[in-house]
């Protein structure tokens, strides 16, 4: 059993820098530990995903940029998360407004290699299987 995800949790990206909030807007209507309930559609850059401050991914078009101009002295470059996926596994006994909810082992990918997983589900005390 997984915790469910929810607006107060933390993510992290195997590229990134450092980890960064997750965000769900209250548009679900479920709201677990004060805080809208996350589900597997909820991967949206920028609206529930937001930018890991720098990315390493030689498969990023602008960290091969950045080595280029700099001979590859410079490796790292300002992440810009292209999520294109529902977080996968989902839980497909709890649903949120028709959808499996997320939990904390959930995780979704960004198009230059990165897995993005939650370091903390914003919530201890809600499980779900």
């Amino acid at each position: 059993m997984g915790m469910q995800a929810t607006g107060l949790a933390l993510t992290r990206c195997s590229f990134g820098m450092a980890p960064m909030p997750f965000i769900t807007i209250p548009m679900h209507r479920d709201i677990t530990f004060i805080m809208p309930a996350a589900t597997i559609m909820d991967h949206m850059p920028f609206l529930n995903i937001l930018p890991f401050i720098m990315c390493q991914s030689k498969m990023n078009p602008m960290v091969l940029a950045i080595m280029a101009a700099t001979l590859g002295a410079v490796q790292v470059a300002p992440c810009i998360p292209l999520t294109f996926a529902p977080w996968v596994p989902p839980c497909p006994t709890v649903t949120i407004d028709g959808m499996p909810a997320a939990n904390n082992s959930a995780k979704t990918f960004c198009l230059w290699g990165g897995c993005i997983s939650f370091l903390f589900p914003g919530q201890v005390t809600t499980l779900i299987p």
